[in-house]
């Protein structure tokens, strides 16, 4: 038998606990052996619920019984979440989580005292969901060289767009306040459409892929507040969809990584990945492409990751386990300045003389197919670089919009 905590019992923490529980008995089978779920740490009661038999207010009750042999981290945030993850590793309990934010900022750290004690520090939850996105690379991916990582990392966000795409018309703004009166966009929902929390998940996926520490700080990040009703209607006229992705990937000119919207024709895999659905895409030399897709949030389909890393906790409990990120450096990002795309530009009916002189667009699109736009023109830009947009568009002036072609 294994003794497992958790720290926290909110909507993944009580997914974890239920999961267990209902599970029990396949889980025990998977793992070789019983686990036991010993503490429950919250600072609320829950009257009623069976969790009051193992509830504890103190993490010291944790922290300090050796039986504890698997810590599951599901607190969210920064504190004190590192503090009490740092303290288990260190007392050589193994640690499961699904902090993308910890894992982030301080994931190099973590896992750089979990090899001194020769314990594991699994977060496979922290990217995607219930996609088992991290374990494919670092055990079913092992023989490929993975060049280019690419994801709809957010649920929020693809709910959003597939809303606005899916009722024509209707504003970013009225669809935020709908995600979030459906439990998929917090209060404050800046982490979503500031693209915050999907530039977090593919620094860590990059941190696997790449081996090297890669800071979501560095990555260029841009989100969706800007997209409009009519930038929807364009692309829907275009046969494209708006797509937040986030990706990684090698070139001659080293590593990029980044996060914006973008336009996705229909034959690639990620176009058909509506709502709250995630997916990554993957390439390797050998594999070629591979595409991974599931619930990126929610209660039970992310405990479901954190239980899979709880049994893999147990199969390697006194032994380390592999994992791609394994150098204690911080990995040079590579700007997007070098990129070249074609571009969607919207812009004022007055300019189209000024547009034809400095970005020399093949033609035009007809305002009457998205509907009879007659203050504005649109067209799609010759493959540019990011820099050579950039300068063309403050040659030019006042840009409606753009959107890059993927």
């Amino acid at each position: 038998m294994i003794k497992a905590a958790i720290l926290g019992f909110g909507t993944v923490g009580s997914g974890v606990y239920n999961v267990l529980k209902s599970n029990n008995r396949l889980v025990n089978e998977r793992a070789g052996q019983e686990i036991e779920v010993k503490y429950v740490l919250d600072l609320r009661d829950f009257p009623g619920d069976p969790v009051e038999s193992v509830l504890t207010h103190d993490f010291e009750d944790i922290i300090n019984d050796p039986e504890v042999k698997i810590v599951v981290e599901v607190m969210g945030g920064i504190n004190p979440a590192f503090d009490f993850t740092k303290r288990c590793l260190e007392e050589g309990k193994n640690v499961c989580t699904s902090n993308k934010e910890l894992v982030a900022e301080h994931g190099l750290e973590l896992m750089s005292i979990a090899r001194e004690n020769d314990v594991n520090y699994f977060f496979e939850a922290s990217c995607g969901g219930g996609i088992p996105i991290i374990r494919a690379l670092n055990d079913c991916l092992t023989a490929d060289d993975i060049d280019r990582i690419t994801g709809i990392l957010n649920g929020t966000t693809n709910f959003i767009l597939t809303e606005m795409t899916e009722k024509p018309g209707v504003s970013f703004g009225k669809v935020l306040k709908q995600a979030q009166a459906n439990g998929y966009a917090e209060r404050d929902p800046s982490a979503d459409v500031d693209a915050f929390d999907p530039a977090r998940k593919i620094a860590i996926l990059a941190s696997i892929v790449f081996g090297s520490s890669v800071d979501y700080k560095d990555v260029y990040t841009e989100g969706i507040r800007q997209i409009t009703a009519e930038d929807i209607r364009y692309s829907t006229t275009l046969g494209y969809a708006i797509k937040l992705l986030a990706e990684a990937s090698r070139t001659e000119d080293g590593i990029r990584v980044y996060v914006a919207p973008f336009l996705v024709d229909p034959s690639h895999p990620l176009y058909p990945i509506n709502g709250v659905m995630n997916a990554v895409y993957v390439h390797g030399n050998m594999l070629g492409d591979a595409v991974f897709t599931g619930a990126g949030a929610g209660s039970l389909p992310t405990a479901s990751a954190v239980v899979a890393d709880v049994i893999d906790a147990a199969r390697h409990d006194g032994k380390r386990a592999y994992c791609g990120w394994k150098h204690d450096e911080k990995l040079a990002i590579t700007s997007i300045d070098g990129v070249r795309r074609k571009y969607l530009v919207r812009i004022s009916t007055e300019d189209e003389a000024k547009a034809n002189k400095v970005f020399s667009p093949d033609g035009f699109l007809d305002t009457i197919s998205v509907g009879e736009l007659e203050d504005e023109i649109a067209f799609i830009t010759p493959e540019l670089s990011e820099s050579e947009f950039e300068a063309k568009a403050k040659e030019f002036g006042k840009v409606i919009s753009r959107i890059r072609f993927y």
